[in-house]
């Protein structure tokens, strides 16, 4: 035995690994840049009123049980549902290391986020309020990356379709949860990019990792 990864079995495939470690690299400055720049910020910035404005109401209506809905996704008991439902998936397909990728991926997004945020203190509707980056976004990136390199691995894609569907899935996801909690006037725009560039560092980097100490573990059974 190699102590190699198959194609169907590792969860950061070869043809990826040196993309989307530069896009993890990039993704981490980033994130760093946006966190100097408001770090102890209590206000929208220049670039958050590109988009929004800060003194408007949040959505209302049918938008606002739209955004409501897909906000629960981000909150503890939906993310434990999203979680069970793609380990349920891998397990069912056998594939120990997707679930591991998917349970700890999206864990250490969270906690990446809930640590940054002591850090940074950038705050929202008041003191107690700590908004980056958005774990809720960082979340619902870190699940859909995940997911996106397990199918890869599985289907077997290239390099192009790869990081296509790894780079869409995360667009998507980062995208509609973003813009959830940037409707509910619950996060500023750069808080959600700062969520988004935190999946992006953090899933393929544990991805590499959990590939890593599986095939440690199989050249010491070999």
């Amino acid at each position: 035995m190699t102590g190699r990864p198959t194609t169907a079995s590792a969860v950061l495939p070869a043809a990826l690994r040196a993309w989307l470690g530069l896009i993890a690299v990039l993704a981490a400055l980033t994130a760093v840049v946006i966190g100097i720049q408001y770090a102890g910020h209590s206000e929208a910035g220049r670039a958050d009123r590109w988009f929004i404005d800060p003194t408007a109401d949040s959505v209302r209506g049918t938008w606002r049980n739209v955004a409501l809905a897909t906000d629960f996704w981000g909150e503890p008991a939906g993310a434990a549902l999203l979680v069970v439902a793609a380990v349920a998936g891998c397990l069912l397909l056998r594939h120990r290391r997707g679930a591991v990728l998917v349970v700890v991926g999206a864990a250490l997004a969270v906690v990446a986020t809930t640590l940054v945020k002591s850090v940074v203190g950038r705050t929202i509707h008041g003191a107690d309020n700590l908004s980056y980056p958005s774990g809720h976004t960082a979340f619902a990136t870190a699940l859909a990356v995940a997911v996106a390199l397990i199918a890869t691995g599985r289907l077997g894609l290239g390099r192009a379709a790869g990081l296509s569907l790894v780079l869409g899935a995360a667009l998507v996801a980062g995208a509609v949860m973003g813009w959830a909690q940037v409707a509910l006037s619950a996060h500023y725009p750069t808080d959600v990019l700062g969520g988004w560039c935190t999946a992006l560092t953090v899933v393929p980097l544990t991805a590499w990792a959990v590939d890593r100490a599986a095939d440690s573990r199989r050249s010491d059974r070999s």
